[in-house]
């Protein structure tokens, strides 16, 4: 039962979707947590972390377009997000509001077994994430932005990585695409890697289910 020790977790974005409610509300349950996890529509990342601030949140993510900005209204940040610029996770320690980035965690596991010729689309918040994954890996990359976005269509067997909101991005069959809309299978793959990280940092727990069982 919800009552004023139910610890509070959410996560703030420009259109609030249900993945992270349910992948956190059944975590919570199985593992007999006192924790609600509830995602908001916000415009205004700054107000979003004061409120959290005010009704004495445990922890929040955050979801595009807020990643580089979110990082202004925070009291520490770790070193993955100092070199990459972005965040997705904030952590509440005893009133320090503390970001992490859970993306580049999920990415660098997910890309270990990817070895062709990488290509990263986008210059956003994830794709930075990517960026710093992909040099921890020690892997070599091209970007495409707006600039370049044409090349895409000569691309023919490497591995193609959707860090855009852009859908329905057709690619050469001989390409392996990573999309990180979560619309897609690999975007629900990513999510639930980095829902795992962010699990972790929330509880200090492993995530207790398999990807199929959620």
């Amino acid at each position: 039962m919800i009552n004023k020790d139910t610890k509070l977790f959410g996560s703030f974005s420009k259109k609030a979707g249900n993945t992270g409610c349910k992948t956190f509300n059944t975590a919570f349950k199985q593992c007999n947590i006192d924790a609600i996890y509830r995602s908001f529509s916000v415009n205004d990342i700054k107000e979003a972390v004061q409120a959290a601030r005010c009704l004495n949140f445990s922890g929040f993510a955050i979801s595009m377009p807020f990643k580089f900005e979110v990082v202004n209204y925070v009291d520490q940040a770790t070193e993955e997000v100092h070199a990459i610029g972005a965040a997705n996770t904030v952590i509440n320690k005893n009133g320090i509001l503390v970001a992490y980035n859970t993306d580049f965690l999920a990415v660098k596991d997910f890309l270990k077994n990817y070895n062709k010729e990488l290509y990263i689309l986008g210059d956003g918040g994830y794709a930075a994430a990517v960026k710093y994954a992909v040099d921890f890996l020690n892997k070599k990359y091209t970007l495409i932005t707006r600039s370049n976005w044409n090349t895409i269509s000569l691309l023919k067997n490497k591995t193609v990585f959707n860090c855009t909101p852009v859908e329905n991005i057709e690619v050469d069959s001989s390409n392996d695409f990573i999309d990180c809309l979560t619309t897609t299978e690999t975007g629900k793959r990513l999510a639930f890697l980095q829902a795992c990280k962010q699990f972790k940092l929330y509880t200090g727990l492993e995530y207790p289910l398999e990807y199929y069982s959620i």
